[in-house]
């Protein structure tokens, strides 16, 4: 089944599909944590996004090949100057509660993002959108504040995943992620928190029914535990298989590994400035990182190659900013900072700690590939350099709402990121243009340049800003880039399934080879 969905795009616009053979079996996927919410506008993680494209439609997705196409919307949008684009509507869609989708759906669910800042987490990649127009029943035209050229690929997020307008006015999103609809090819049937969320097929589905019948995510923390589930056929997909374990799964008889070049980074991020509640700056971090100097030294005291080699076996790529190659806004002229441990010590010494410094690392526990064992890593390589660090680590969801969420987690903390547009802007953008609910910088210079580049509509003139910006950041140094990820999935052979480079599981892209 993989990638005929994008292929009928071609020729059929209007209708649905008639519907093949019935739904059947039962797929069961492991990823890392649990989401921490099933509102897809309140969340900026990719374990909640992977389970939300299953319930809700976005108007545009990426297909196999990474492109972005039409999904609810029929065609590709029309940009109308100065600042707004067209979207055409599919007709004949319902979501799962019988609601029709047309373009009061659109409307709704386009708005309470663009009017989210600040109180939806997953708000923050909208915040160009003023407001938007309903042209005809099956037209809309979305208004911008200024002229928005990510505005295709932010429309492929399943942030914007579309909504029931009737049913979700006036909810609140805790309402929300306790009984989320949407249009998508698999409804909601329960959530055990901690445990697992079960989805099953939706037999009118407008592309037509999904193959597989149920899906199970299930949250597994631990690798060795994760990948011994898979052994033993309680599951069927894993994520994040540690490279040391691989070759246990590629000797299986039953198993198999399938890889790609991750749109993620893993970098250290930096307190330079204390948040408020509303992620405004109340002025400089009352800590050693609010000098330069001090981050600069933590960078050069890292050894990312390293890491690379013994943590992660090999799988990982080193990058210069956050941005890795595939995506827009990279500069190839750019080189990953190296050891340097004299360095480190004499920027030290300039920032007025010639004795060393303390400081606490934060962490996340099963999220990203062997995460805690490379935060490890890291604290021993900066505690030999001078740079005393204590390491603190915690599970997912605590981690999120408990420390990044409310600015608790500095002076250093670790964090992926990797963003479906594959553009500098959604990068940047909810990881250092302040106010943002991941922010802890300001910067001033950075902040106009940003706004500055959301708004070029040229190409060219446009990668050259984000140039200009990764040159500005890289000597600001806000958090140190330590590699690109290298994603290995573990697979029950049974199941037709192929890993993409942005992290996105789909199990309508899946099929069962005995259809069981």
């Amino acid at each position: 089944m993989i990638a005929w969905k994008t292929i009928l795009a071609v020729a059929v616009l209007l209708l649905p599909l008639t519907a093949g053979a019935a739904p059947a079996g039962k797929v069961v996927i492991a990823q890392g944590v649990d989401p921490t919410t099933l509102d897809m506008a309140n969340q900026s993680e990719s374990p909640a996004s992977n389970v939300g494209r299953h319930i809700f439609d976005t108007l545009y997705e990426r297909d196999q090949n990474l492109k972005v196409v039409p999904n609810l919307a029929t065609e590709m949008p029309k940009f109308v100057p100065p600042s707004a684009w067209e979207v055409k509507l599919r007709r004949g869609v319902k979501f799962h509660n019988g609601e029709e989708f047309n373009a009061d759906s659109a409307k709704f669910t386009l708005e309470r993002l663009g009017q989210g800042q600040g109180k939806l987490r997953g708000a923050t990649f909208f915040s160009p959108i003023d407001r938007v127009e309903i042209v005809d029943p099956y037209t809309i035209k979305v208004h911008t504040k200024k002229p928005w050229p990510l505005f295709t690929a932010s429309m492929t997020f399943t942030q914007s995943g579309m909504l029931p307008p009737k049913e979700s006015a006036g909810k609140e999103t805790a309402d929300l992620s306790k009984k989320p609809i949407g249009t998508g090819p698999y409804k909601f049937v329960r959530w055990s928190k901690d445990e697992e969320i079960v989805l099953e097929a939706n037999d009118v589905y407008w592309w037509g029914a999904p193959q597989i019948k149920t899906v199970v995510f299930k949250p597994i923390p631990d690798d060795a535990v994760r990948v011994a589930a898979l052994q033993n056929g309680e599951i069927d997909l894993a994520v994040n298989i540690p490279p040391h374990l691989g070759a246990i799964i590629d000797k299986h008889p039953k198993l198999f590994l399938s890889t790609a070049p991750s749109i993620r980074t893993i970098q250290l991020m930096f307190y330079t400035h204390q948040m408020d509640a509303q992620h405004k700056a109340t002025g400089p971090y009352n800590g050693p990182t609010a000098d330069k100097r001090v981050r600069q030294a933590i960078a050069y005291a890292i050894d990312a190659d390293e890491l690379i080699k013994t943590v992660l076996d090999g799988k990982g790529v080193r990058v210069a900013t956050t941005l890795p190659s595939m995506h827009f806004g990279f500069d190839p002229k750019l080189s990953p900072i190296k050891l340097d441990v004299a360095k480190a010590k004499k920027l030290l010494a300039d920032a007025g700690f010639a004795n060393g410094v303390e400081i606490t690392l934060h962490g996340p526990r099963g999220r990203y590939v062997r995460d805690a064992e490379v935060a490890e890593a890291v604290t021993g390589q900066l505690t030999k350099a001078g740079i005393k660090t204590t390491l603190r680590t915690y599970d997912f969801v605590t981690y999120l709402n408990n420390m990044v969420y409310v600015h608790k987690a500095g002076p250093v903390w670790l964090i992926g990121w990797g963003t479906g547009t594959m553009d500098a802007e959604t990068v940047y953008v909810p990881l250092f243009r302040s106010p943002g609910i991941f922010v802890n910088w300001l910067n001033e210079d950075f902040n106009r340049m940003i706004d500055e580049a959301q708004t070029i509509m040229d190409e060219k003139k446009r990668l050259e800003q984000y140039h200009r910006i990764n040159r500005l950041w890289v000597e600001e140094m806000p958090a140190v880039p330590l590699y690109q990820q290298i994603d290995l999935y573990g697979v029950a052979k049974r199941l037709n399934w192929k890993a993409r480079s942005d992290e996105v599981l789909q199990a309508y892209n899946m099929s069962l080879k005995d259809g069981k």
